[in-house]
């Protein structure tokens, strides 16, 4: 494996944006790509395995990676503890793995305050419409509970710009391919050391308006044309 190709890859993106269905589909086709394990002190649920789905530890190891400075970002919900152990990451960048951390918006800023030069993807819906169908569709929450992560979006939607890309995830084909594209690209671009090109596939998103976004008859969606023009499929 090429050394110095290794990078930390941020993605974020509200709660049914399909974040889950575009990593698993990146680390299916290009096995230079991890995902980030996340460690808690809550106890494992159902079939939950050490080291695959979490590292579970106790509060006093927690608090011991906190004292030592051996955490990237965490966080205390309710009485648990969860955050992102920087020594797996390490690891990996150090073998040349793209490793992408999935993390809600206010955990990227944590990281990005001290590490401004780490690469951030924000996946976005074809629209907020879109979005809310996607979240009943599920058909595992209440109604409070959708309209609580719908008001949530809102707020994530709004901090889109922030990001270095922005990928629309209309067709989860093309928003793999562009999310792929991307890692390729930044990983060509370190190990040739050259400068990298201007690529920013969400840069016509930039001046984007939540409350434009948020209506129905917004197209948020660039033409699939432009797509092919970017080589994509």
């Amino acid at each position: 494996m090429t050394e110095g190709t290794g990078f930390l890859l941020i993605l974020s993106g509200p709660s049914g944006s399909g974040k889950d269905s575009v990593i698993r589909n990146i680390i299916a086709r290009d096995d230079k790509t991890v995902v980030s394990i996340s460690m808690t002190t809550r106890a494992p649920r159902g079939k939950e395995v050490d080291g695959k789905d979490y590292y579970f530890v106790t509060k006093e190891e927690f608090q011991s990676h906190i004292d030592n400075d051996e955490m990237l970002e965490w966080a205390q919900y309710g009485s648990n503890f969860y955050g992102t152990p920087k020594a797996p990451i390490e690891k990996w960048i150090a073998e040349g793995k793209t490793v992408i951390l999935e993390i809600e918006v206010q955990g990227a800023d944590k990281i990005r305050a001290k590490n401004p030069d780490i690469m951030s993807m924000f996946l976005l819906p074809p629209s907020f419409h879109v979005l809310e169908e996607r979240l009943r569709k599920r058909a595992t929450d209440s109604e409070e509970d959708i309209k609580a992560r719908l008001e949530v979006a809102k707020s994530e939607i709004g901090r889109a710009s922030d990001y270095d890309y922005i990928i629309v995830n209309n067709r989860l084909e093309d928003a793999v391919e562009d999310a792929l594209e991307i890692i390729f690209r930044h990983r060509r671009h370190l190990r040739e050391s050259e400068s990298q090109d201007e690529f920013y596939y969400g840069h016509q998103y930039k001046e984007l308006q939540v409350d434009d976004y948020i209506d129905e008859n917004a197209r948020v969606l660039p033409p699939i044309e432009d797509f092919s023009e970017r080589g994509l499929k």
